[in-house]
């Protein structure tokens, strides 16, 4: 008989491979937490622990991810063209669920004390990110933990961006923020709805 550690160390990379496709309905707090509940990588678990350990509810981590990356474990930015045709380099190094860029990621790494195991392209970690991140932006510019609108801002610009009003001349940014505050909403009550928050 195969031994239980060993049977999970095999079975890792095929959970984990199972475990990175985005949900089938990314704008339904229930369906996702129905569809990535396993054991290995339980969403509603991580995304939960995460919100108790930094006040950030699970519908504003979800709606963070969501319009991030649209719950794709390797989203990237677009290359940009070369001549409008030839791919060239990346805007940013964005990078995962929460598009963190690699400095981002390193403060986080440093702040929290996380493994260099931690990937951006691992759910739990992601929304550890995300609710640290929002953390920071409470602690740092006195955003409320549930106002989705304002941490959105403050996750897209940083830090002092935000503190320096930059979204102001960015009118898309500004709806697409309005957009994660509806989403978040949308989240919130789903999640009350189908009984998962407690």
């Amino acid at each position: 008989m195969i031994p239980r550690w060993l049977l999970a160390f095999l079975l890792l990379p095929f959970l984990a491979g199972c475990a990175s496709t985005p949900p089938r309905d990314t704008q339904d707090a229930c369906s996702i937490f129905s569809e990535k509940g396993g054991l290995v990588n339980n969403w509603d678990r991580h995304s939960r622990r995460a919100e108790r350990e930094f006040g950030v509810p699970q519908s504003v981590i979800l709606a963070t991810l969501w319009q991030e990356s649209r719950f794709q474990a390797k989203a990237r930015p677009p290359r940009n063209r070369l001549l409008g045709f030839i791919p060239w380099k990346r805007p940013s190094s964005a990078y995962g669920y929460s598009q963190a860029l690699d400095s981002t990621w390193e403060w986080y790494r440093e702040s929290t004390g996380a493994s260099r195991l931690t990937r951006r392209s691992n759910f739990k970690d992601a929304a550890h990110f995300v609710a640290w991140y929002h953390a920071q932006s409470h602690r740092l510019n006195g955003i409320a933990r549930n106002d989705a609108y304002n941490l959105y801002l403050a996750y897209h610009e940083g830090h002092g961006g935000y503190r320096r009003g930059t979204y102001r001349s960015k009118p898309w940014l500004i709806d697409v923020a309005h957009k994660v505050q509806r989403m978040a909403t949308t989240y919130e009550t789903q999640l009350q709805q189908c009984g998962r928050r407690r």
